[in-house]
């Protein structure tokens, strides 16, 4: 029997993320998938911008940037008029990526992918998982390869990333609760004459929208449109241009010419959520613990970020000395926001496919004209933003989060995520370039002779390899400390003051304190870091 630490089941973005945060640990998963080859059609089209943030420790945020189109603008067609909404030119400081990054699922997977053959990991295609019990301390499982052979294997954890699906959450006996949306919709990657390049599209009616998403590969556009209530096909039926053709003259009144393409599919719509995400030593993350409507743009990015928040905790578990109680985080913290993402996602579809005659009128005449007044103000369009964006999302009442004694009484609280600003001298000259190494990261914040230097190299000394320390000073006198004035009034701190803050490994504030007294802040390092 073959032994691994952690045995990654799906190799979608989920699956691939997770294996990367594991071997950014020093953690070498195992990664199979059933699928013979990786996906080549678009499916998931947009990241969000915490999903670039949390995946720039990776280095691979610059490559995914060079192939994506940044979109910042949406066209509502609707009554033969055509209007512009401005979407991303909000001004945001602190994030380096202040838009919605237009890039197929498929390219996701390649960079993900040869990410991980760099750095020693290949993913094991054709490989099934058909049986897995747990024992007192790892799982054994049991793999069939496309040849028929089973290769029984023994592992201390198993994380499902398998999709809606998911053999692992069926397995582990995790409930799925929820049902599936009536319509049925058409997806199709193909080329589009008659609408203008380097935006998105949303041709309004009553009857429902039809939407072209900027793409660069496979195809220029990404199509979207719900069928008529009385044309239902299987979702294995084929799907031919002319019908294709049909339904978007429908739309866009025959301006709209659609050819060369790619891929085109049937597919009907679910919304789910497991009914826990973890199972002893059995976890589920992305599709296979949530599943909704590509609303918003939320699916792939809720996953990726399931896998940032479970990757760094089981490498914890795997290394020893931190608290039990620290992988039953994973659930506490990942499972509201399933949650969150099912009801905004829910809420977005129904309104945008409802056939009650009240919400028809309100989308095919009053929306085309009222979105754009409405989203002019920039704060409305940054508050928006940052709801589809998940900049927001943050685990304040997480068992991680902790306030010490007299915090800053503004900025970022403990569980928000850290945001970023620029910062003089740091490595990329931001916050979040200066914390990207993986581990955690201590920002010892005040004047030059608040923190020693021989304090600041004792609590590195004491958590080797896991814990950076930075000292963030506002002027540049103080040798070895950061000059970082921006960053210390984002990070609420007034002129004079002191603080520490405490950054998770994947970019949340664990623990903060006002002051010097570095006391709560070790019992907190004592408790949650391995020894």
């Amino acid at each position: 029997m073959s032994a691994v630490d952690v045995l990654v089941v799906g190799a979608g973005p989920t699956g691939l993320a997770m294996a990367a945060q594991l071997a950014a640990f020093g953690v070498r998963a195992r990664v199979v998938d059933r699928a013979v080859d990786r996906a080549h059609e678009s499916r998931a089209l947009a990241i969000q911008p915490r999903t670039l943030e949390v995946l720039a420790g990776l280095g691979v945020t610059d490559e995914l940037l060079a192939g994506g189109n940044p979109a910042v603008q949406l066209c509502l067609h609707a009554h033969g008029r055509v209007r512009a909404v401005r979407l991303f030119d909000l001004g945001l400081g602190d994030t380096a990526y202040p838009y919605l990054l237009f890039l197929s699922q498929a390219e996701t997977e390649r960079i993900l992918g040869e990410h991980l053959a760099a750095v020693g990991l290949g993913v094991e295609r054709g490989v099934e998982l058909v049986g897995m019990n747990q024992t007192e301390d790892g799982v054994a499982a049991t793999l069939r390869h496309a040849d028929g052979r089973e290769e029984p294997v023994s592992a201390r954890y198993v994380v499902g990333c398998d999709g809606a699906h998911s053999t692992v959450r069926h397995l582990a006996g995790i409930g799925f609760e929820g049902g599936a949306y009536p319509q049925t919709f058409v997806l199709a990657d193909l080329e589009a004459d008659g609408v203008a390049g380097g935006a998105a599209h949303a041709f309004v009616s009553g009857r429902g929208t039809l939407f072209l998403f900027p793409l660069r590969h496979p195809a220029s556009w990404r199509l979207l449109v719900m069928r008529p209530p009385a044309d239902a096909p299987p979702p294995e039926s084929p799907v031919t241009l002319d019908e294709v053709q049909a339904l978007a003259d429908t739309y866009t009144g025959a301006t709209v010419r659609l050819h060369d393409p790619i891929w085109m599919t049937n597919f009907r719509l679910h919304h789910r959520a497991a009914t826990r995400y973890r199972a002893g030593r059995v976890f589920l993350a992305g599709d296979a613990a949530h599943i909704h409507s590509p609303a918003g743009a939320q699916g792939m990015n809720t996953g990726i970020q399931d896998a940032v928040n479970l990757g760094w905790k089981l490498a914890h578990a795997l290394h020893g000395g931190a608290d039990p109680s620290l992988l039953d985080t994973y659930q506490a913290e990942r499972a509201p926001v399933g949650r969150m993402v099912l009801r905004f996602t829910d809420r977005a579809f129904v309104a945008a496919t409802s056939t009650n005659p009240v919400v028809r009128f309100v989308r095919g005449r009053l929306a085309p004209a009222l979105i754009p007044a409405v989203l002019a103000p920039r704060f409305v369009r940054a508050t928006a933003f940052r709801t589809v964006s998940q900049l927001g999302i943050g685990y304040r009442r997480s068992p991680l989060s902790t306030d010490g004694p007299r915090p800053p009484r503004k900025g970022p609280r403990a569980g928000d995520r850290l945001p970023d600003t620029p910062v003089s001298g740091a490595d990329g000259g931001t916050l979040h370039r200066l914390t990207a190494a993986p581990g955690w990261h201590l920002l010892l914040c005040g004047p030059p002779a608040a923190w020693s230097t021989g304090e600041a190299a004792g609590l590195a000394q004491r958590y080797p390899g896991r814990l950076t320390v930075h000292r963030l000073t506002e002027s540049d006198s103080a040798g070895g400390a950061v000059p970082a004035a921006r960053a210390l009034r984002r990070l609420g701190l007034a002129p004079g003051a002191s603080a520490a803050y405490l950054v998770r490994p994947d970019g949340h504030v664990g623990y903060r304190s006002g002051g010097t007294d570095l006391t709560g802040l070790t019992a907190y390092l004592d408790r949650w870091l391995p020894s």
